[in-house]
């Protein structure tokens, strides 16, 4: 089972639309996603339609360990697709996790729980510095960060996100290595000289740095996204060909090159994934995905 964090530290960048179309890409591929809503403000939980809710979330997960699938996850209108809900209204679990002794590792402890039933977790977290954000990092696989290709957020890279790693370095003396970390740019003008200029300068600051890579697929701004998030639906279905006239590609394109670039030992299944309705009205795969 993979288990990809995705991260920021600065708010606002793309972390719930990245979590939510790549995760709907990967169950249209045939495969099992489960999403984990760590945010406090739940968009994620909102963004697809639920199918079936179930009676927890991810505060009962976390405060309790509670591992029962049935108490636990939700079902989205997506095939494939579930959602552990954010219901941590008030905020407590940062608190919770700060006092408990394995509050940084707990989520780590939770997840071969959920080995048998999924293939793909991806876990959507706050834009700001938290124990929960740490437990999330310390639990994966792979770190994944959208930035925008804006200064400030070239700084809060830095300053943010990054820090995040160094500080979590000496559970190393544990055996529990930092994930490698992937940096999305996200958002990408193409006609804008000082966006292609943040691109070029993320490029070569993190050219052959241990540990951290910048993707090479970039996410451009296009309408696209918001346009599949206000119908709760991931991009790939909104927009499967690439308009007359744009240079941009095809958001299904994007989001098959960018789950290929994360997940390569899936591509086979990923070049399968068409977006477009079938003639008994499915959406999705051309047939022969894994999911049955």
């Amino acid at each position: 089972m993979q288990v990809v964090s995705i991260i920021s530290t600065k708010g606002g960048v793309g972390k719930t639309t990245t979590a939510a179309n790549l995760g709907g890409f990967v169950a249209d591929a045939g495969l099992r996603v489960l999403l984990l809503d760590l945010d406090v403000q739940p968009t994620l939980s909102s963004y697809f339609t639920l199918a079936a809710r179930a009676p927890a979330g991810i505060y009962e997960m976390l405060a309790f360990n509670e591992r029962r699938i049935e108490q636990l996850v939700s079902r989205t209108a997506i095939a494939g697709l579930d959602l552990v809900l954010s219901n941590d209204d008030r905020g407590e679990l940062n608190t919770l996790l700060l006092h408990a002794l394995d509050g940084r590792l707990r989520l780590r402890h939770l997840l071969p729980a959920l080995v048998p039933f999924y293939d793909l977790v991806l876990i959507d977290t706050q834009g700001a510095r938290s124990v929960l954000l740490e437990m999330a990092v310390l639990a994966s696989g792979i770190a994944l960060s959208p930035v925008t290709p804006e200064i400030l957020a070239a700084r809060e890279l830095r300053r943010g996100t990054l820090q995040v790693f160094e500080d979590i370095g000496p559970y190393r003396h544990l055996g529990i290595d930092p994930p490698p970390l992937h940096l999305l740019i996200n958002r990408v003008h193409p006609v804008s000289s000082n966006a292609r200029l943040i691109q070029q300068t993320l490029r070569q600051m993190f050219q052959g740095q241990t540990g951290v890579r910048v993707l090479a697929t970039d996410v451009p701004a296009i309408e696209a996204y918001p346009r599949a998030a206000t119908r709760g639906l991931p991009v790939h279905r909104v927009e499967y060909r690439q308009p007359v006239g744009r240079n941009a590609p095809a958001a299904l394109e994007t989001m098959r090159a960018l789950a290929g670039g994360l997940f390569p030992q899936w591509r086979e299944l990923f070049a399968q994934v068409t977006g477009r309705p079938d003639a008994r009205g499915m959406v999705g795969s051309d047939g022969h995905g894994k999911r049955a």
